[in-house]
């Protein structure tokens, strides 16, 4: 198990991935990613998550170059937007994300969600700047079961990286079981539900067992379970508070009761479903 945000789980290719990182979905640009991003550095993470879509990269290579922290000692995430799917689409949207954040390789980019039928041609872009040394590691974002053993039928590398909405209402055991199998990380974005499951009674008896918050609770059973998770904040006793989950373990029986609270509901999309961007 891991001990400290400094911890790290080693992906199929080797590079090792921070367990615990900061998103930052729907943090502005401008001045309060940057502040965020800083927060967290200050602060011990290591792991920074973005998207093209959350229109922050600006502010999260900001705040990387201010922070004054050695490039190598980061691993930066980013993804490829849905309306940027397809071979020299990707390419080119790759290199604007690079000039955003102002870096000159990427430690992790995905895909952000599946769509119906580019997402092959996405990944032998991918594929490239991966062999060409752009990207540390290459993954995907939002794919079922179905999506991941319909691209590794025809892919050269395997993703390393499956992040998803994983949290106690969803626990998406199928999934989880798959990508294990496969050696493919699990990612937990929205591991608090947007902050639905903070009055949930079972998640707060728990929490007050071991004088943690409901945060804190959940955050401990993704990395239980073998998941990365990048709870997000803006506020930096938040911030530090998500962080501070090396120091108690729940019992087996605990994390079972957890994931018997599971309903498979979501707060965000549903991979099958979700056309925003390809249309």
């Amino acid at each position: 198990m891991p001990n400290s945000l400094k911890d790290t789980t080693t992906l199929h290719n080797g590079v090792k991935m921070p367990w615990m990182g900061l998103g930052v979905f729907k943090v502005e640009e401008g001045e309060e990613v940057v502040e965020s991003v800083k927060a967290a550095l200050r602060n011990g993470y290591i792991s920074i998550d973005t998207a093209a879509i959350y229109g922050n990269e600006e502010g999260v290579g900001k705040a990387i170059k201010e922070s004054g922290i050695p490039r190598e000692e980061l691993f930066i995430t980013t993804k490829l937007w849905n309306s940027e799917q397809g071979y020299e689409k990707t390419l080119k949207a790759f290199e604007t994300s690079m000039e955003k954040l102002g870096l000159d390789y990427l430690d992790l980019y995905l895909i952000h969600w599946p769509g119906k039928d580019k997402y092959k041609d996405t990944w032998k872009a991918f594929e490239k700047l991966y062999k060409d040394g752009k990207i540390r590691a290459i993954g995907v974002s939002n794919f079922q079961v179905h999506h991941l053993e319909d691209l590794m039928s025809e892919a050269e590398v395997k993703p390393m990286v499956n992040q998803v909405e994983f949290h106690p209402h969803l626990t998406q055991k199928e999934l989880l079981a798959f990508c294990k199998e496969q050696g493919i990380a699990l990612e937990a974005w929205s591991p608090l539900k947007q902050g639905q499951l903070l009055d949930e009674p079972l998640l707060k008896e728990i929490a007050e067992k071991y004088n943690k918050s409901v945060a804190q609770v959940i955050l401990r059973w993704d990395l239980q379970h073998g998941v990365v998770t990048i709870p997000k904040s803006t506020k930096e006793h938040r911030i530090i508070e998500n962080a501070d989950v090396f120091d108690f373990e729940l019992s087996q029986e605990e994390v079972e009761k957890i994931d018997s609270l599971n309903q498979d509901s979501r707060a965000g999309s549903h991979p099958d479903t979700l056309t925003k961007g390809f249309e």
